[in-house]
């Protein structure tokens, strides 16, 4: 297995965008009320307007190919590296907008967050493996060998699982030990998928 051992330059990430394929959510269950009765279960609930669902964690794109440039001992380069991330994102297919429900809370991060737990169509789960299967097909173009290993331990991309569970983190949990929460059936509404912060990309648009 290759290894990762460039170290990054000391910096605070609290200014650098990270960027994420994800689908906004346009709904939850009949209304507002439906929403905020999730107040019983976590602490600081998120507003409803900045909800989504993440379907792939690109993450910072310095720090990505700080990664790519490491995983290949400096074969690949930042000047070409950011460039093509940066087009493969901007011409992916867009997926629309979709239905869903979910009838649990299950811990998040760690624990430090509750995220509904959402059942969506199969379609879904295949644009999210499509797009799992893109990334193989960009590292593969990029020289990268061991991509599996590649993807699950790259800290920037932050994929820790081979398989995707479809949720929405709507607040901090209570305790780093609470466990998931049966509730009440809600409907979930999603529009088209996009790229949080586009604009960081090369060439991306401000």
């Amino acid at each position: 297995m290759a290894t990762m051992t460039a170290s990054r330059p000391i910096s605070s990430k609290a200014d650098k965008p990270r960027v994420t394929v994800e689908v906004p959510v346009l709904r939850v269950g009949a209304g507002v009320s439906d929403y905020e009765g999730l107040n019983r279960f976590v602490d600081s609930l998120r507003k409803p307007q900045g909800l989504h669902m993440t379907l792939l964690h690109v993450g910072i794109l310095d720090e990505l190919a700080a990664d790519i440039v490491a995983w290949t001992k400096g074969l690949a380069t930042p000047g070409k590296v950011l460039p093509e991330i940066s087009s493969w994102l901007t011409e992916l297919p867009v997926l629309q907008g979709f239905l869903g429900k979910s009838d649990k809370l299950v811990p998040l991060g760690g624990g430090r967050l509750m995220g509904l737990e959402v059942d969506v169509p199969q379609e879904v789960h295949d644009y999210q493996a499509l797009l799992v299967q893109g990334l193989h097909v960009l590292f593969d173009d990029l020289g990268l060998d061991n991509i599996d290993d590649f993807i699950l331990g790259s800290p920037a991309l932050g994929y820790r699982s081979p398989r995707w569970l479809p949720h929405i983190a709507v607040g901090k949990a209570r305790s780093r030990h609470e466990p998931p929460v049966e509730i009440a059936p809600v409907a979930l509404e999603f529009g088209d998928s996009r790229i949080r912060h586009r604009e960081a990309l090369v060439g991306g648009d401000s």
